[in-house]
């Protein structure tokens, strides 16, 4: 535990792994739920104008170690501001599940010819992903946190927090070059970050879920004294 500690504080790890089960029952969730709906295409001319470059997957890949990376640094920022944090991450999947039941979207993917690496990459992930709930992005939305997550942090590097926000835009670009969202899906996807971040920064809901999520904390170590008791005993 100590070991785990130096890496991201205990208090922290129940909290971002709730948000990351949430985030995969509201993604894989709505899309069981409105599998037999009608869903809407909001391709605009804008979106027609936008190349297809295959090699941007390698962006869009790399987003899931960034997002590690940078709540891993959001957890080790204090419990306050944890909370807020995975209040405004809660929050804004609650607003994803919204939309998604609500207003099912979709769009058309290009035909992928050829056999290069790019294009078996992105060919895997077609497979893999589906073309819905892309209103809002949520590569776009959770990109956006990791940069305004650690933005006031002064414990982080200026060249890390210029580097986070390098790279967020290189996935949220990857989203569109790789025709997985379109351009209405990035700017709901970082307007839904700044909104809901902002919210919970400005109001105590955080109090409530901290306290939740301190119960949990509590429960768990009670069963893990228990156990040691139990094993010290045999």
């Amino acid at each position: 535990m100590k070991q785990i500690n130096k890496i991201v504080p205990i208090y922290a790890i129940i909290p971002l792994l709730s948000g990351l089960l949430y985030n995969c029952i509201v993604y894989w969730g709505s899309n069981i739920l409105c599998s037999n709906l009608p869903h809407y295409d909001f391709t605009m001319a804008f979106d027609r104008k936008v190349p297809f470059i295959p090699e941007f997957i390698i962006f869009y890949f790399l987003a899931y170690v960034f997002w590690i990376v940078n709540y891993i640094l959001i957890g080790r920022g204090g419990k306050e501001k944890l909370y807020r944090f995975v209040t405004a991450d809660l929050l804004s999947r609650t607003v994803c599940l919204v939309f998604f039941v609500l207003m099912p979207t979709t769009n058309i993917r290009p035909e992928l010819q050829g056999d290069s690496i790019w294009i078996e990459l992105v060919r895997g992930l077609y497979k893999a992903d589906q073309p819905t709930n892309l209103f809002p992005s949520i590569h776009c939305l959770v990109s956006w946190f990791c940069v305004i997550g650690i933005k006031d942090r002064e414990d982080i590097p200026k060249w890390y927090k210029y580097f986070s926000l390098i790279f967020a835009a290189l996935i949220c670009i990857s989203t569109q070059t790789l025709k997985q969202h379109y351009i209405i899906d990035l700017i709901g996807g970082i307007a839904l970050a700044e909104i809901t971040f902002r919210l919970s920064n400005h109001y105590e809901w955080y109090r409530h879920v901290q306290c939740f999520f301190e119960r949990i904390g509590d429960g768990v170590k009670s069963i893990i004294i228990q156990r040691r008791k139990i094993c010290e005993e045999k």
